[in-house]
């Protein structure tokens, strides 16, 4: 094993490549990204980034020269041309490269609304990239009128930045409840309170059917029940596809995202997939998770199998969103939930999921112990009494020695 090549300079890749060196390996490593900044950090972007309270060294994931220091070759804004999997070789600017092992870390891209309702217009943003952001920036001003399509976790996250900046902003949602994928009612309820307490108007079960310009810019929109309204910026927060054109090119299998096994490797035994764009093997499912830390543990997986770790991922699930004063963190899958328990203790809250007597994922707003312990208990495997769990007075450490 002598040259390993890593396509994608995120989260995931960054993570492997660093494994990989403190692993011991001291062969070659090449790492690809698409976009000219080096690795950085997501999650900040549309938040504090966008706010102006991070400064964007510090959304660097790790100095530039760190690089260098580790002989890892970088190469930025060079997207990959080819894969070839039977010569084991990747194409890019030009340059034919030889690997012994190829890890793909291509992420994701923010699903665009269609040009032929006006998704093309100047004015109307995704939220993914660092340039994504900075073209942003500028029109999320006060006294503006944003209108934010979709009412997932992003579509929400930039309504809160967007109010915050003094926007006046409307969020539309398809479906009949806002985070209705991802969610219970009661986590619906709850966020839906948040943003209106702020200003935002929340219209669910209300869909986009065309944007209005004027000189090639946003002006307005036309929604499907006939209202019109004016708006200076437009937000798409309507989810994200798996970037897994590269791994269809080199004939690995594709299901729901790149299929990897429960290491790492796809359907060819020299090439590896995480992050994002990787599916994989979850308690009798096929799954991805799409966030920051199943890029990080996935891909550091990854390189420690390369090297012959043979390792089984058992990912420890959990997200986190931060809204206004509000932190929310999730432990868990809630898949094939049937009840949900709500522990209220006024500013603190949370909601427990349960599938039959079985804990499958925790909603913890402003509640970091009970997210904690509910962490640990479903990573343990543990599932303590519902009525102990939506008792607000009771104490949930001991439920860990149960």
């Amino acid at each position: 094993m002598d040259r390993i090549i890593v396509i994608g300079a995120g989260q995931g890749g960054a993570a492997c490549v660093a494994k990989l060196r403190a692993e011991g390996f001291e062969g070659n490593i090449t790492l690809i990204g698409e976009e000219t900044a080096p690795p950085y950090q997501r999650p900040p972007l549309s938040k504090a980034y966008l706010l102006g309270e991070m400064a964007l060294e510090r959304l660097y994931l790790r100095p530039l020269d760190w690089y260098a220091e580790h002989t890892v070759d970088l190469r930025l804004g060079q997207p990959v041309e080819a894969v070839d999997a039977t010569a084991r070789t990747v194409t890019v600017a030009g340059e034919t490269m030889p690997y012994d092992a190829l890890v793909l870390a291509t992420g994701s891209t923010p699903r665009k609304l269609p040009p032929e309702i006006g998704g093309g217009l100047r004015g109307v943003h995704v939220v993914r990239t660092l340039a994504d952001v900075d073209a942003m920036e500028p029109e999320v001003r006060a006294n503006g009128r944003a209108l934010i399509v979709g009412g997932g976790y992003i579509g929400l996250e930039a309504a809160a930045v967007a109010s915050k900046r003094g926007m006046d902003v409307t969020l539309i949602e398809a479906a009949p409840r806002i985070l209705g994928r991802v969610a219970a009612p009661e986590t619906s309820d709850y966020f839906r309170a948040l943003h209106e307490s702020h200003g935002v108007s929340i219209r669910e079960g209300v869909g986009l059917e065309c944007l209005n310009a004027a000189d090639g810019h946003v002006v307005g929109a036309m929604f499907n029940n006939g209202e019109e309204h004016p708006y200076d910026i437009v937000i798409a927060g309507i989810g994200i596809e798996p970037n897994v054109a590269l791994a269809a090119d080199a004939g690995v299998l594709l299901d729901n995202g790149i299929a990897t096994d429960a290491q790492g490797r796809t359907s060819d035994a020299a090439i590896w997939a995480a992050g994002d764009c990787a599916s994989l093997p979850y308690r009798g499912q096929r799954i991805r998770l799409e966030s920051v830390q199943n890029a990080i543990d996935q891909a550091e997986l990854v390189a420690k199998n390369i090297l012959g770790a043979d390792e089984t991922y058992d990912p420890k699930v959990w997200f986190w969103s931060d809204q206004y004063d509000v932190k929310l963190q999730i432990a868990g899958l809630n898949l094939g939930y049937d009840r949900v328990v709500v522990r209220d203790g006024g500013a603190a809250r949370s909601h427990w999921y349960y599938q039959g007597d079985t804990l499958l994922a925790v909603d913890a707003m402003n509640d970091p112990r009970a997210y904690m312990i509910g962490k640990r208990l479903i990573e343990a495997g543990k599932s303590p009494a519902p009525e102990v769990v939506g008792d607000p007075e009771a104490d949930l450490k001991p439920l860990l020695k149960a």
